[in-house]
């Protein structure tokens, strides 16, 4: 026989996956009699959790997972190095995933949880519903991010974005910029990322005292810089006037400074641009980027602390916990007073 899978020891015993799952990794809600009748099979087959010797009273591999709608993404790049040097401080490994933003891919690496691969997952989802993540986030430990609402009792981190966007317009009116618009959210419905980042813009112009003007507002039909260059380029042609521009990410910033150097535009004298992300590369554009920046220490460190002490038994109610932000000041849009 070759290598016994969970699936052969769910067969032997006649119960689920999930339930084989559940007892090899310790969970505490098991009934004793189920507990005895799959340890014995698992004895009996010599099933070992992803091949390792792990101690079949926790199941543990050592291993957490982390998935990310787009690898190709720079934040989330850099973010998922922070979360591997945080695991690493912990003893722990991380198996990276993408789920390309799809329920498919959101239920794959789920699936990869439950056949015992990892010990917890941190995940940000894109695709599936609350109500379907809570159908399949059972046994396993999870700590979901971004800014969709979870399964009620889930735990949770992300960045207070409505507050952060209205810091990044805050600091565009001390400098004197009165014109402020708004890059690269989505044509049609915008995102839940973008819908708080935008919300967070008009409150900085309401605080500031100044007017929204639709006409300020300019979407991309595609989520990269040249998206963003494309978008912006076609408003300038149309005469967009604006003396700011706050940009969702810094991939949209980028595409906004090749647009703005082909009409003949000075970054900061005639347009200050501010990107979201504070991604390494902005620290290379020319100008170099001012950008919103999330601690992505904190996040990593906060979210795998959730994570660990759920694998570690606990069994509080869901948290909720927001991370701070700052603003990475450079050349695109330096401070000043106005």
């Amino acid at each position: 026989m070759g290598r016994v899978t969970l699936q052969d020891v769910a067969e032997r015993a006649g119960v689920s996956m999930k339930t084989v799952s559940n007892v090899v990794r310790g969970y505490r809600h098991v009934s004793p009699e189920m507990r005895a009748r799959v340890q014995a099979v698992v004895e009996e087959l010599g099933y070992r959790p992803n091949g390792t010797g792990r101690s079949l009273a926790t199941g543990r591999s050592s291993m957490l997972g982390l998935a990310f709608p787009d690898l190709r993404r720079p934040y989330f790049a850099e973010l998922a190095h922070v979360f591997a040097r945080v695991a690493a401080e912990h003893g722990y490994r991380l198996l990276l995933a993408e789920t390309g933003g799809t329920a498919e891919g959101e239920r794959a690496v789920l699936h990869d949880r439950e056949a015992g691969i990892v010990d917890g997952l941190v995940l940000h989802p894109q695709a599936l519903t609350a109500a379907e993540l809570d159908e399949l986030r059972q046994g396993v430990p999870i700590v979901f991010l971004g800014e969709d609402p979870q399964p009620a009792g889930s735990d949770q981190v992300a960045v207070d974005n409505v507050a952060a966007a209205a810091d990044a317009v805050a600091h565009l009116v001390r400098s004197g910029r009165r014109r402020i618009g708004f890059l690269g959210h989505e044509l049609g419905e915008p995102s839940r990322t973008s819908a708080l980042r935008l919300q967070g813009y008009r409150a900085g112009l309401e605080a500031a005292g100044l007017p929204l003007d639709p006409a300020l507002l300019v979407p991309r039909g595609e989520g990269d810089a040249l998206g963003a260059e494309a978008a912006l380029d076609a408003a300038l042609g149309r005469g967009l006037d604006v003396d700011a521009l706050l940009c969702r990410e810094d991939l949209a910033a980028v595409g906004a400074l090749r647009a703005l150097r082909r009409h003949g535009i000075d970054v900061p004298g005639d347009v200050a641009v501010v990107g979201w992300d504070a991604i390494e590369l902005g620290a290379s554009t020319a100008p170099s980027l001012t950008s919103v920046a999330a601690d992505t220490r904190e996040l990593a460190e906060r979210a795998l602390g959730l994570l660990l002490e759920r694998i570690g038994g606990a069994a509080t109610p869901g948290r909720h916990v927001t991370v701070g932000h700052s603003l990475t000041v450079r050349e695109s849009a330096p401070a000043g007073e106005g």
